[in-house]
């Protein structure tokens, strides 16, 4: 948790950039020298069961045990295993779940787990940006096309009741557990983010026309109380 980035969306906002800010501190301090390029793509891949794995810790095993499993290929995401109940869990690489200076880092896993709305409305954004990353595109470029894309409306606005749960342990680099909410440009004052005392934090990104809201939760999804 770009990602975030937590995902490409919410990581272009400072107020979620503040939030997100120390699960990646140990990811800049850690970083012996800087990723200014893409790495052979062989670093970005994992182990097929594995990932399988690490996606569906990103929610409670009574939502990710029915879900589809996306992982990653020398092309883009494939699914692994059909779902059943429309939500899509997933190991978003660094393009979409980090901050820029590790745009490129192939340490980045970000497990995910979309509700059947964000699968269909902010998931494909994700794919996209993606399939362009792997077919050699520049970040400028990817950035670019997505912006265009949504323009054209050729990737769709967020759907209503669009979330994601991010309640993996294992999301690294001192992450916390919570649940992301997106919307299609929304005044963040509806929710109360960032003001002073509310858990709820939120962010705007212009470009791609999407509001995100996040709340921490006191829990990682296999039950134990995050500290």
């Amino acid at each position: 948790m770009r990602k975030k980035k937590v995902d490409a969306n919410a990581i272009k906002s400072f107020a979620l950039l503040v939030v997100l800010v120390t699960a990646y501190q140990a990811m800049a301090q850690d970083a012996k020298t800087p990723y200014p390029n893409m790495a052979p793509v062989e670093q970005y891949l994992m182990d097929r069961t594995a990932e399988v794995a690490l996606a569906r810790s990103a929610a409670p095993e009574s939502i990710s045990r029915d879900a589809e499993i996306l992982v990653l290929g020398y092309h883009g995401f494939e699914t692994a295993i059909k779902g059943k109940n429309g939500f899509v869990c997933i190991v978003e690489r660094s393009w979409t779940s980090a901050p820029d200076a590790d745009f490129w880092n192939p340490k980045v896993r970000t497990p995910i787990c979309y509700n059947a709305a964000a699968a269909r409305s902010l998931l494909p954004r994700n794919i996209k940006r993606t399939e362009l990353i792997l077919a050699g595109h520049t970040k400028t470029q990817t950035d670019e096309t997505i912006v265009a894309a949504v323009d054209k409306k050729e990737l769709p606005a967020m759907e209503a009741g669009a979330m994601c749960f991010m309640m993996s342990k294992q999301e690294g680099y001192g992450g916390f557990p919570h649940l992301m909410f997106y919307f299609s440009q929304t005044d963040l004052a509806m929710w109360g983010a960032n003001l002073p005392g509310s858990p709820v934090i939120g962010g705007n990104d212009p470009a791609e026309h999407v509001t995100t809201f996040v709340i921490a939760v006191q829990r990682w999804s296999d039950g134990t109380e995050s500290r």
